[in-house]
């Protein structure tokens, strides 16, 4: 019985490695065909430098010119700057003031997902667009407009068009945040506005933004927090401890929100903010 075990396991094992052993004589045989196959591509690319197929063209020719090499790598630099649109949009606009205080909202009526957060985002969106339009306005007519007809270089029309933003940014960073930023970046007093670095403005911007944000947000918590305030003592009163306060609480907060007519009142805050 153990020799016809053994027997088999030698049968076994040895159609096993004889499967193996076709495997690699197969896989060997793909790669020199791959190799033969590219040899013969490259040499009959070397005399034209043109990689050739049904519709496409790669070349590999030198190019000596400076102005093509310059008009390329503005081309890139361009394309970099579109890649941080996003973070410009939300770090020098109103954006960020009014999504985050229309976040504070939600969680002062005790609504996390209520409105969803792409209404909210959308709704900022909207705000910011609606308060940055002169200032986009100035944008288009300075920069965008002369540098598309060719009567400005990029280099300019890049200088007017942060005009109009460090303007929008001056008026609503405090001078505080901007000392701030100067004494660490090791600047010099500056003696006009102009002087300020856009490096340091920014950020002066950021904190000032968050700081009247969080104000606006506190603004809008005492009339809830009243609300949950009485409505705890009252469940409180009558022994229902074990009911939670917010539970009771939300309709409450939504009806004072409706009745004072809350969407108007705070659009029309942010508004008059900037």
């Amino acid at each position: 019985m153990m020799i016809q075990i053994e027997n088999r396991f030698r049968i076994i094992w040895t159609n096993k490695m004889s499967s193996n052993q076709k495997l690699v004589k197969r896989r060997t045989y793909l790669l020199v065909f791959l190799l033969f196959a590219l040899a013969l591509v490259l040499s009959s690319c070397s005399g034209t430098g043109d990689i050739k197929a049904p519709g496409v063209t790669f070349s590999l020719e030198q190019d000596g010119q400076p102005a093509e090499v310059s008009s390329g790598v503005q081309l890139l630099v361009l394309v970099t700057v579109l890649s941080l649109a996003p973070s410009i949009v939300i770090l020098m606009t109103s954006f960020t003031r009014i999504v985050i205080v229309l976040s504070l909202l939600r969680n002062a009526i005790g609504t996390p997902t209520v409105p969803p957060s792409q209404v909210v985002i959308g709704l900022a969106l909207l705000l910011t667009f609606f308060i940055m339009s002169p200032t986009i306005n100035e944008i288009n007519t300075t920069a965008l407009q002369p540098y598309i007809n060719e009567q400005i270089d990029q280099a300019t029309a890049l200088k007017n068009a942060a005009i109009p933003i460090r303007n929008f940014m001056f008026k609503q960073t405090r001078e505080k945040d901007i000392e701030l930023f100067l004494s660490f970046n090791g600047s010099e007093q500056p003696q006009t506005m102009e002087d300020i670095p856009t490096l340091v403005l920014m950020p002066a911007f950021v904190i000032s933004e968050l700081k009247t944000a969080f104000m606006m947000g506190f603004v809008i918590y005492v009339p809830f927090l009243i609300i949950d305030m009485v409505i705890s003592s009252i469940l409180l009163a009558m022994g229902m401890m074990m009911m939670p306060p917010s539970l009771i609480s939300l309709p409450f907060k939504l009806l004072l929100f409706v009745m004072v007519d809350g969407w108007y009142l705070l659009t029309r805050s942010l508004l008059s903010s900037f």
